[in-house]
């Protein structure tokens, strides 16, 4: 596989190797050898998965106290998928990167504890599928702001309006959220 790092340390793209040919494709979505020689020696605990029509704007969320660091990626439809680091001793503190990971280019993305996470369906149908470092804990789960325009995400609407849950419209501005050390 090929490791991609991103404007934000530790968060990095996964571009696994594919074989494929007429019939189709095979590709490791995860081996923790494989990880581990990689330098990411990761322990997970729960999977996750969600399907999303076009407009969905899930997130952006994190928890604070029990991180959870996720691998995340797309298995039918497309995403624009966005990382901001929430940790207050970072260089990246308020930055964001995004990436696009959809079922044809096959990529993940690699997003560590102390990161605030989300993404927009480009598609419908859209199946997103993750890897968790931690157990999902309501009691400590955070939702960032979405469009708080202190960091300046810039997502891909093309016209979209997204359609966001109760808890992502009443997200926290950066200046007003939990934030780790």
């Amino acid at each position: 596989m090929k490791v991609v790092e991103t404007a934000i340390a530790d968060v990095l793209i996964i571009e696994p190797r594919l074989f494929g040919d007429e019939r189709g494709f095979f590709m490791e979505s995860w081996n923790a050898r494989t990880f581990r020689e990689a330098g990411l020696d990761i322990d997970f605990v729960q999977d996750n998965h969600s399907r999303s029509s076009r407009g969905v704007l899930r997130g952006l969320h994190y928890q604070q106290p029990g991180p959870q660091g996720k691998l995340v990626r797309v298995t039918a439809g497309a995403v624009f998928d966005v990382v901001v680091d929430m940790r207050r001793s970072s260089p990246t503190f308020g930055k964001w990167v995004g990436v696009e990971l959809s079922a044809r280019n096959k990529r993940m993305l690699w997003v560590p504890e102390g990161m605030a996470h989300g993404f927009l369906c480009l598609e419908d149908g859209t199946d997103f599928l993750y890897k968790c470092r931690g157990f999902y804990d309501p009691a400590n789960e955070h939702s960032l702001l979405w469009n708080d325009p202190a960091i300046g995400i810039a997502w891909p609407l093309d016209g979209i309006v997204p359609q966001l849950s109760a808890k992502d419209q009443a997200g926290a501005p950066l200046a007003e959220a939990v934030t780790f050390p």
